[in-house]
C-alpha cells in the first residue's frame, strides 16, 4: 500500500499555508471542489514539488440505495489521473433519497448520513462498491463518517460491518478516529471496541479532526482544534498498525498557519509513540516466548499487487510477498433489499429536510438536532457558494434562509438551493428594501439566464413542494 505520511486538508482558504507548511507529505482535496481539466495552480505546485495529491469525494453516495451514478464515477475518475493519485475516497453514507425506488421526490441530504448497519444496507452497500471499483482508474478507500442518530434494528457492530465490507470487496478503509470519538458520544459506541474488531491491514490511511459537544451532543464541526480524546483513539489505532498515512482535517475558521503546524506535529508525535509503543509490545511478547521476531516485509513490497488484484482498486495490495486470499464474492442484494433500504433512507430524509413525521423507533430529539444541523449547513455552504446573497441581505440572510429551509427540502446542488432560495424571497416579496430586491432580481437574473418566474410557474413549483412534504 502505498506509503503517504503526515498529511493535510488543501482548501483554498488556507492554499497558501498549507504550501509554506513544513513537513507536509501530502494533501487530500475535496473532488467535488475541483476541475479536472484545471485544477487550482497551488495543488499543481505541490505536485510539481513531489507532494502527493488524494482526491476526496463527498457526492457518491455509495450507501444510497441507487446504483452510483456513472457521471460521478467518471468525474472522480478523470480527477484521479488529473492529480496523479495513487487512490480516491469517498465515505460509507447514503447523501440523497427518493426517486424512481420509491416513487417519491427526489431529496438531497447535502450532508453525509449513516447507512443501518443491516444485511440488507450491506448486501447494497457491497454491490455498489463493486461497480465504482470497477469504474474508477485507481484504487478506492471508504470513510466510517460521524452520525448524530442511530438506526433501530441494527444487526451489527460498526467494525463489524466495516470488517464484513473488506472481506466482501477487498476495499481499503479511511479510518476517521474523530468520528469513532463522535460515534462514542452520540451513540454510546466504544472506539476500542471498533478498532479492535476492523481489519487494520485494510487502513489506507487516517483522518484526524476536532469538534465541539454541546447539550451532550458532540458535533464533528473539522473547525475547532483536535481534542485529547481524538488524538487517545489515534494513538490507541497507530498501537495495533502503522497507517500509510495520517492526514489533518480542517474546514472552517482557520486558525493562524503556526496552529496548523503546532497540530500537524502533535499527530506526528501522537503516531509516532503508538508505533513505537506497539512495536515494543510485539517485542516483549517475542522475547517472553523465547521467538525470534518475524522479519518485516521491506517497504517496497507494500507497493506489490497481490495475484488478486485488479487496477480498478479491488483486493488490497499485500504487505507480504505472498498474494493475498481473493476477496469473497458479494452476491446481488437479496430479494428486494435495494427497494427496503430505498423506503427507509427516503423516510429518514424525508422527515430530516420536508418535515415529514419521523420513522417509528428513531429518537425525536435526535432527529430535530440533525434536522437544525442540516439546514445551518446548507446556510453555511450557500453563503460561501453565493457570497454575494449575505452581502445583499446582510444580517437577515440566515433567518432568511432557516425559514425557507424548513419547507423547501434541496432537490439539486447547493448552486441549485441557492438560486431556489433567491426565488422564494423575490416572490413573497422580498426583501422590503426595494434597493436590496433590485440586486437581488439582478443576481437571479444573471445566474438563472431567465425572468422572474410567472403566476402559472409559481402554481407548478407550490405543488410540487406540497408533493414533496406528503
Amino acid at each position: 500500500m502505498t506509503e503517504l505520511g503526515i498529511g493535510i486538508g488543501w482548501r483554498p482558504e488556507i492554499a497558501e499555508a498549507v504550501e509554506a507548511l513544513p513537513g507536509v507529505d501530502w494533501v487530500e482535496v475535496v473532488a467535488e471542489n475541483i476541475c479536472a481539466d484545471h485544477l487550482p495552480d497551488s495543488l499543481t505546485r505541490l505536485r510539481e514539488r513531489g507532494v502527493t495529491v488524494v482526491p476526496h469525494g463527498v457526492s457518491l453516495g455509495l450507501g444510497g440505495a441507487d446504483r452510483p451514478d456513472p457521471a460521478r464515477l467518471a468525474a472522480l475518475g478523470e480527477k484521479a489521473v488529473a492529480l496523479g493519485a495513487p487512490l480516491v475516497t469517498e465515505h460509507i453514507a447514503f447523501v440523497r433519497a427518493g426517486g424512481p425506488l420509491t416513487a417519491t421526490p427526489l431529496l438531497e441530504a447535502g450532508h453525509l448520513l449513516p447507512v443501518p448497519r443491516t444485511r440488507d444496507a450491506l448486501d447494497v452497500l457491497c454491490e455498489n462498491v463493486r461497480i465504482a471499483q470497477d469504474a474508477l482508474p485507481v484504487p478506492l478507500a471508504l470513510e466510517n463518517i460521524a452520525a448524530l442518530i442511530s438506526w433501530p434494528g441494527e444487526e451489527m457492530t460498526e467494525g463489524r460491518f466495516l470488517a464484513e465490507l473488506v472481506e466482501r470487496t477487498g476495499v481499503r478503509l479511511l479510518i476517521d478516529v474523530a468520528n469513532l470519538h463522535t460515534n462514542h458520544v452520540n451513540r454510546g459506541e466504544d472506539p476500542a471496541k471498533a478498532l479492535s474488531e476492523l481489519p487494520v491491514e485494510a487502513i489506507a490511511y487516517v483522518h484526524v479532526a476536532g469538534g465541539v459537544e454541546r447539550d451532550g451532543v458532540w458535533h464533528d464541526t473539522h473547525a475547532h482544534p483536535v481534542p485529547r480524546a481524538v488524538l487517545d483513539v489515534l494513538a490507541d489505532l497507530t498501537s495495533r498498525v502503522s497507517p500509510p498515512g495520517v492526514l489533518l482535517e480542517r474546514d472552517d475558521d482557520f486558525p493562524p498557519t503556526e496552529e496548523l503546524a503546532a497540530e500537524l506535529e502533535t499527530i506526528r508525535t501522537t503516531t509516532a509513540v503508538g508505533v513505537r509503543s506497539a512495536g515494543a509490545e510485539r517485542t516483549g511478547t517475542a522475547h517472553a516466548h523465547g521467538a525470534r521476531l518475524p522479519v518485516p516485509a521491506p517497504r517496497q513490497a507494500s507497493l506489490l499487487i497481490g495475484a488478486g488484484a485488479r487496477a480498478s482498486g479491488g483486493p488490497m495490495p499485500s504487505a507480504r510477498v505472498e498474494a493475498p486470499a481473493p476477496p469473497v464474492e458479494p452476491s446481488a442484494p437479496r430479494g428486494d433489499a435495494r427497494q427496503r433500504l430505498a423506503v427507509t433512507q427516503a423516510a429518514l430524509l424525508s422527515a430530516l429536510v420536508a418535515g415529514t413525521p419521523v420513522p417509528e423507533g428513531f429518537d425525536t430529539r435526535r432527529i430535530a438536532v440533525q434536522s437544525r444541523a442540516l439546514a445551518a449547513k446548507r446556510a453555511g455552504v450557500v453563503a460561501k457558494v453565493a457570497p454575494e446573497l449575505p452581502e445583499i441581505l446582510g444580517r437577515a440572510f440566515r433567518p432568511a434562509f432557516l425559514a425557507y429551509a424548513r419547507s423547501r427540502p434541496m432537490t439539486g446542488g447547493y448552486r441549485r438551493d441557492a438560486l431556489d432560495f433567491v426565488e422564494h424571497l423575490l416572490l413573497a416579496g422580498r426583501p422590503e428594501d426595494p434597493a436590496a430586491r433590485r440586486r437581488l432580481t439582478e443576481w437571479w437574473q444573471d445566474r438563472s439566464g431567465s425572468r422572474p418566474p410567472g403566476r402559472a410557474t409559481r402554481i407548478v413549483r407550490a405543488a410540487r413542494h406540497a408533493l414533496v412534504r406528503r
